[in-house]
């Protein structure tokens, strides 16, 4: 009986190029002929292949996909301040060598040195005191500082350009103008790192980081050259470079602005947290992040407190780890009692005194009940118009109502192991005994 000979199969390998799997592109097929022969054909064009390459240079790896939907706008608009940036301080810094006597035969080396010694210094200090004394606020706050970061820069170049207009107090302008520049650095470096994380949807910042230095670069040598031919054209008419200066300021701020606006941050801060409590006590419903991103404020509180709304109001009569040598004897009295009836299985202990609410945190708290102390004192606060004691009130919602609200903040896509708030410094224990209560 004969035996039937089964024919070989045909292997085809295919090529594909891309970061992404939903961007995969094919470039050649491979195909087996024989077990020694093969043919190869190729897919796409070489210059295709090359753009590719070049765009992967500015864009994160896996690029949509791999970044919040908020990534693009943002960087339109921050790579168009940048611009802006670059080109104004063409203008300033050719005034501020003017000023120092670049140029003039009585100028001298030394004098110009300590001139520009005493500028830097002064921006070194102000960068420590900075740090020092916002460092911890700049994660809460990141698009408030973002915003004030840029516009502190562009008073630091409005110095430099005012500097020549007055000789005798030039060495204080210009320090003042490096100060600005100071907090800028520290500030939007700061913040830069709390975005990068956001955008991130891949555990890939470093990535983005990378990507963002590209692009800055780009930007740079763009504004650079713009600005080294504005500078020509302007040069010896002070109302043209006055003109140009203040116009791309104003663009600049503007830039920032839609910027900020741009961002739909998912991490819980004072803010966002008192604007998604209060819509879900009258709603039941949690916000979107790009929902919230619309009410919050951008701007310091003391520039927007002409058209302060319920939210605002609210989350700033709560104050986060209060001193409890600070209370006088009334008050820890009666927060003695509270510790033993109110909170006894809570980890932070609340306190009213004139419509405030300052929240005393356990030593032994974790970010978990710090935000769960925020959101207990922000109902205490929505409730004190009530004659009932709002202790009752406020802990009955909670028993009610908090563990679905945290489910349905991490549902909505929200961020809810922690609150950003600035380093609680101040800390309490106590400690229920058999026969007495007493608080350390």
């Amino acid at each position: 009986m004969a035996m039937e000979m089964e024919a070989p199969s045909q292997v085809v390998v295919e090529e594909w190029n891309g970061t992404a799997s939903s961007k995969l592109s094919k470039t050649a097929t491979i195909t087996a002929v024989s077990s020694t022969q093969f043919t190869i054909s190729r897919h796409g064009s070489r210059f295709n292949h090359v753009s590719n390459r070049f765009i992967q240079a500015f864009v994160p790896e896996g690029f949509p996909s791999s970044v919040t939907p908020d990534y693009v706008p943002f960087q339109v608009w921050d790579l168009l301040q940048g611009l802006s940036t670059y080109v104004r301080m063409m203008l300033s810094t050719q005034a501020l060598l003017s000023a120092i006597g670049v140029g003039e035969k009585t100028a001298t080396v030394i004098g110009a040195t300590f001139q520009w010694f005493l500028r830097d210094l002064s921006g070194m200090l102000g960068g420590i005191l900075f740090t020092f004394y916002q460092g911890s606020n700049l994660d809460s706050n990141a698009k408030m500082w973002r915003l004030v970061a840029d516009l502190m820069n562009d008073l630091g170049m409005l110095m430099d350009l005012v500097s020549p207009l007055f000789p005798s107090a030039f060495v204080f302008i210009v320090c003042i103008g490096s100060l600005s520049r100071s907090f800028t650095g520290v500030a939007s470096g700061a913040t830069r790192a709390a975005l990068t994380q956001h955008f991130a949807l891949q555990n890939n910042a470093a990535d983005i980081s990378a990507k963002e230095g590209s692009q800055e670069t780009v930007a740079t040598m763009i504004g650079m050259a713009l600005g080294m031919l504005l500078a020509h054209i302007t040069m010896g008419h002070s109302v043209a470079i006055w003109f140009s200066f203040l116009s791309l300021t104003v663009f600049h701020m503007y830039a920032n602005y839609k910027a900020v606006r741009c961002l739909s941050l998912t991490t819980l801060n004072c803010e966002r947290g008192s604007i998604l409590l209060l819509h879900y006590m009258e709603t039941g419903q949690i916000l979107s992040p790009k929902q919230v991103s619309i009410t919050e404020h951008i701007l310091p509180l003391w520039i927007t407190s002409w058209k302060s709304t319920k939210t605002t109001y609210l989350y700033r009569r709560v104050y986060l780890g209060a001193r409890i040598s600070s209370f006088n004897g009334l008050e820890l009295q009666e927060i003695i009692q509270a510790a033993g009836s109110h909170y006894k299985n809570a980890k932070y202990l609340l306190h009213e005194k004139k419509g405030f609410i300052r929240v005393i945190m356990h030593k032994d708290s974790t970010a978990g009940d710090v935000l769960q102390a925020y959101i207990h004192a922000l109902v205490m606060a929505d409730l004190l118009d009530m004659k009932s004691s709002v202790h009752l009130e406020s802990q009955s919602w909670m028993d009610r109502h908090y563990k679905v609200f945290s489910l349905k903040l991490q549902s909505s896509g929200w961020k809810s192991e922690r609150l950003l708030t600035p380093s609680i410094i101040w800390r309490a224990n106590w400690r229920h005994d058999t026969l007495n209560r007493k608080v350390d």
